[in-house]
């Protein structure tokens, strides 16, 4: 199993670390476009593998995707980070360009690979990817729904106590601020659901809160968060490489599935050996729909700048 990360920075390195402890593949490509960048990475974390117990080979490239060749599995991070006020759309005039030139070079040498997106603004990135490689729609993946759903995992626990293991809680739309829709009327704490144990005034709250996790974050650190993003890139390519059909929300290409066609939007999805195998329908009250109509309106807008580039 060999796997590539492209773009070495925080999120990247971070994925790449998470996939080399869990040995989820036998070489493990790190591409950044910075001289040395990725070789530096690559070397360190090389290091760590007497001490932590892993057989991952780890190697690093500037710039060099014939080093690529045949990943059964691609990660896409490059792009520039968020900044404190920034949003992620503004993020889309320079990140389309370097997305689309990294598509293009990963198919050159891994024409069968299933790419994972996480470049901002994510599913302009995810639909951009789909729309310049022509791959199979279910071999494009955006990574996003699967961290804000941890983020509302993270507020859940806090107040209410628990184990965030022992929720289950969705984010479904879009991957911004203003475009996520943290589901809590359908969250769960083992079977229970959460709204028994929340008034609404806790509940705006916790929404609230999951969606400007980014934002807060990136106010405290002066940059984009890289922990949570990168281990959320790393479980999408443990249920792809061990085939474990698990349950996430990730960006896909709708066709009809909730409304909406010719776009990509974070949806419940299986997860396994061929990519997203299996959209799942959940049946969404008349507020929750017309969310996530007013979500897909604000990424279709965003989907068309990709015009004007």
């Amino acid at each position: 199993m060999k796997i590539t990360v492209v773009g070495a920075g925080a999120v990247g390195a971070t994925c790449a670390d998470n996939i080399a402890r869990k040995e989820l593949a036998t070489e493990l490509v790190l591409l950044d476009i910075k001289e040395g960048f990725a070789e530096g990475k690559a070397q360190d974390m090389m290091q760590t593998a007497a001490l932590l117990g892993f057989d991952t080979r780890i190697s690093g490239s500037t710039n060099d995707y014939s080093k690529t060749a045949n990943s059964d599995v691609v990660v896409i991070t490059s792009g520039l980070p968020r900044k404190p006020s920034m949003t992620r759309e503004e993020l889309i005039g320079t990140n389309a360009g370097i997305v689309k030139g990294v598509c293009e070079n990963i198919l050159k040498h891994s024409p069968n690979t299933v790419i994972i997106v996480i470049s901002n603004p994510m599913d302009t990135m995810t639909y951009l990817a789909l729309q310049s490689t022509g791959l199979p729609k279910n071999r494009i993946i955006g990574m996003g729904g699967t961290l804000d759903s941890a983020r509302f995992k993270y507020q859940l626990s806090t107040t209410l106590n628990c184990s965030p293991s022992d929720l289950n809680a969705l984010v479904v739309g879009g991957h911004g601020d203003t475009t996520m829709i943290p589901l809590i009327k359908h969250a769960t704490w083992n079977s229970i659901p959460v709204t028994k144990f929340l008034d609404e005034a806790q509940q705006q709250t916790i929404i609230n809160d999951t969606m400007v996790g980014g934002a807060t974050l990136t106010k405290l650190l002066g940059t984009s968060a890289w922990y949570a993003p990168g281990a959320a890139g790393a479980a999408l390519v443990e249920s792809i490489v061990r085939d474990e059909k698990k349950l996430f929300t990730c960006c896909v290409s709708l066709d009809g599935e909730y409304g909406q066609s010719d776009i990509c939007l974070g949806v419940p999805v299986v997860i396994g050996k061929n990519g997203w195998e299996k959209i799942i329908a959940m049946d969404l009250s008349a507020d929750e729909q017309a969310a996530f109509n007013k979500s897909a309106d604000a990424v279709r807008n965003m989907n068309d700048v990709l015009k004007t580039l």
